[in-house]
């Protein structure tokens, strides 16, 4: 399975591709979309331009994203909802719709805490791609978000599986109770 990790943002959004097989991971591509401090209109449009671009060129099969989380001010939670909101709609124009974690699961999946630091997620994403160089907050955040994805993926195969395999482990059903 190839995920697309991102992780939204009107001046830098983080991306990042994993290929997930099992309990492997092997990093394909990620980086840091740029949009810049001008226009907000030209920078959605580069977002949205950018996001089609790593959809096409890399093709994956599921996108992941981080949800939206209290910001410090109205005026930053109206932009990051607007990246957001550009980015799902670009993956939708794909065929593809994402799949939300907030930033405590995607850190606690990958850092093994839900209160890591940018500093930690980078040293985590290096650790787990064995990567030479640090990547940027942004693209870390990015691969973050795909590693999430593909950890919860394969959680939730296993837990089908199982229960598909095994008629013990299926829920019973309650007895119907009669009234009188």
């Amino acid at each position: 399975m190839r995920v697309l990790g991102i992780d939204p943002g009107t001046i830098k959004t983080g991306w990042g591709v994993v290929d997930c097989q099992g309990s492997r991971l092997s990093r394909v591509g990620s980086g840091t979309i740029k949009a810049g401090r001008g226009c907000l209109a030209e920078r959605l449009g580069v977002i949205y331009a950018e996001i089609r671009r790593i959809l096409e060129e890399y093709q994956p099969g599921e996108v992941s994203l981080e949800s939206a989380f209290v910001a410090r001010n109205v005026q930053s939670a109206l932009r990051l909802g607007e990246a957001r909101g550009v980015v799902i709609a670009a993956a939708a124009a794909s065929g593809l719709y994402p799949h939300e974690y907030t930033p405590a699961t995607v850190k606690k999946a990958v850092a093994g805490y839900g209160r890591a630091d940018k500093a930690q997620m980078q040293s985590a994403v290096v650790r787990l791609f064995v990567m030479e160089e640090v990547p940027a907050e942004d693209e870390a955040d990015g691969l973050a978000v795909a590693v999430c994805h593909c950890f919860r993926r394969g959680f939730d195969d296993k837990v089908a599986r199982s229960l598909a395999s095994d008629p013990v482990r299926r829920l019973p059903r309650r007895p119907k109770v009669q009234s009188r």
